[in-house]
């Protein structure tokens, strides 16, 4: 039997990176202690913030919203927005969990579907992309769009944050993306917290630093009630999941590959070129970084 490197209990839990091999009770101490500490190492939140939570339903979001309740509900007002894409049977699913929880808890929360703001479902603009290749994959468009309406929720919502459930993995995909894509701009405007402005709400990523893996294993070990039974169905088009399987390959090879990816854009972020302050869209009103807003553009292409 394999011990707990904290105590004398079976170890089920064995972190590769550390190396470490924790029980039930030390994983669970280890990963919220580490989310603490990730709020505390990025200053995302000052006294009386309102904060509203990027819920999808899914386990980064259920688990985020589980923490943010757990240690921050007596300081801070927290709140949560949903978005529906527009995708049956997926979605609207994952939709109903985070609803049920959040009655459960008494959270004031908001849908926005992209139906009533954008005119469009995903199902709608699956069927345009689908014919017109040079468009771009489905996701290039759902990601700008749920972005928009995060943002615009949020200040709807008066928050003075926006929480969204982004975790490591996440964040090392979208490094490794832009660096292969000579993406500079794109690389500026990642990291575990992004100042807002006039029409652009703060965002923070309390998960930053928590694998995904051990975010499904915190979710089931706490009991935490989250949508698993399928991922979108139209996530096959992007191209993250390439990057996702090289990743998780080097880390299975090399484990602290995730977290030297981190390090290394951490200590490269200050040489890289800020992005220029934005501005309100002239279509929509929304933030931009251009006269016209990334979704604006998109929709005009799907007309």
């Amino acid at each position: 039997m394999t011990k707990c490197d904290k105590c004398s209990k079976q170890s089920k839990f064995f972190l590769a990176y550390g190396p470490i091999n924790l029980c039930e009770n030390h994983f669970n101490s280890f990963f919220q202690k580490r989310f603490k500490k990730t709020l505390r190492k990025y200053q995302m939140l000052k006294k009386n913030e309102v904060i509203v939570a990027g819920i999808s339903g899914g386990k980064d979001s259920m688990v985020l919203l589980h923490l943010l309740e757990k240690f921050y509900s007596r300081e801070q007002k927290i709140k949560a927005l949903l978005i529906d894409e527009g995708i049956p049977n997926y979605r609207d699913k994952a939709l109903k969990v985070a609803a049920k929880t959040l009655e459960e808890k008494g959270i004031e929360f908001k849908v926005i579907s992209f139906k009533e703001r954008l005119g469009k479902e995903m199902t709608e603009v699956m069927k345009k992309t689908g014919r017109k290749k040079k468009l771009g994959s489905t996701c290039s468009f759902c990601g700008p769009f749920r972005r928009k309406l995060l943002n615009d929720g949020a200040m709807e919502m008066h928050a003075t944050k926006l929480a969204t459930g982004h975790n490591l993995d996440d964040e090392i995909q979208s490094i490794t993306m832009n660096f292969f894509d000579n993406d500079l701009k794109r690389m500026s405007m990642l990291g575990a917290i992004s100042l807002g402005g006039k029409k652009l709400v703060s965002r923070i990523k309390p998960l930053y630093l928590s694998p995904e893996k051990e975010i499904i294993a915190y979710a089931n070990l706490n009991e935490i009630n989250h949508f698993s039974e399928q991922c979108c169905p139209f996530s096959w088009q992007a191209k993250r999941n390439e990057f996702r399987s090289m990743l998780n390959q080097m880390e299975l090879k090399f484990p602290g590959t995730h977290y030297s990816i981190l390090s290394f854009f951490e200590n490269l972020k200050p040489f890289i070129p800020k992005q220029e302050k934005g501005m309100a869209c002239e279509v929509c009103g929304s933030f931009s970084s251009k006269k016209i807003c990334s979704p604006c553009i998109k929709l005009s292409a799907i007309v």
